[in-house]
């Protein structure tokens, strides 16, 4: 009988959905939630919870008050409380970057930040990137090449897409490839999402 082969060991780098996976695993295995959290003095540790607890959040611009227990996701918080809907929630385990915002312009699976934690912090969604009368370029992008089937990872990509811009402004076909690498699509219209992010580069996509 052969051998069952061992995984390889110390193989370099990191790829973008092991960060996310790694950064964020802890937020929803937290049994316990302090005022430290959101930016309370540790000495003074108020554990909250397990009822719900008044958080407020600004989301797209927009500040946004509700009650939710400590071990709500962001995503769930999103959809359910407040109906910003953009955000699939697809995988629930922080693998598939459907549920993809940015909390102060940073990408972050929703699914797997807790809703109190995102508390002090800019969430941005694909709502607040655009108006059907003013869509944002890489949402015009995006329906020019037909980078959309289903459409329930589409508004992760967009999202993600703009995050990668703002630090990549003039990318390549293969840095975007790398750099899109924490979203995925079950549709595989990869070509045209690569092709939508090439082409809102080159007309300054990365500004609203």
């Amino acid at each position: 009988m052969a051998k069952e082969k061992k995984p390889e060991q110390g193989t370099p780098g990191i790829s973008r959905r092991d960060f996310f996976r790694n950064s964020t695993a802890g937020a929803v295995s937290t049994a316990l939630i302090s005022r430290s959290a959101a930016g309370g003095d540790a000495a003074e540790a108020e554990v909250l919870g397990p009822e719900a607890v008044p958080i407020t959040l600004n989301v797209n611009g927009r500040i946004r008050r509700l009650r939710v227990e400590p071990r709500v996701t962001l995503l769930d918080a999103l959809r359910e409380r407040l109906d910003v809907t953009s955000p699939k929630k697809v995988c629930d385990e922080g693998t598939c970057g459907a549920c993809t915002v940015l909390l102060d312009d940073k990408p972050v699976y929703a699914c797997s930040v807790l809703a109190i934690e995102a508390q002090g912090k800019r969430i941005l969604t694909a709502e607040g990137m655009g108006t059907p009368d003013h869509l944002h370029p890489i949402q015009t992008a995006f329906v020019k090449n037909d980078a959309q089937q289903c459409g329930f990872c589409t508004p992760g990509f967009i999202v993600a897409g703009k995050a990668f811009l703002d630090k990549n402004p003039n990318p390549t076909l293969e840095e975007i490839e790398t750099g899109m690498g924490g979203n995925l699509c079950r549709c595989g219209t990869y070509a045209g999402i690569k092709q939508a992010i090439l082409e809102a580069a080159s007309k300054g996509g990365r500004d609203a």
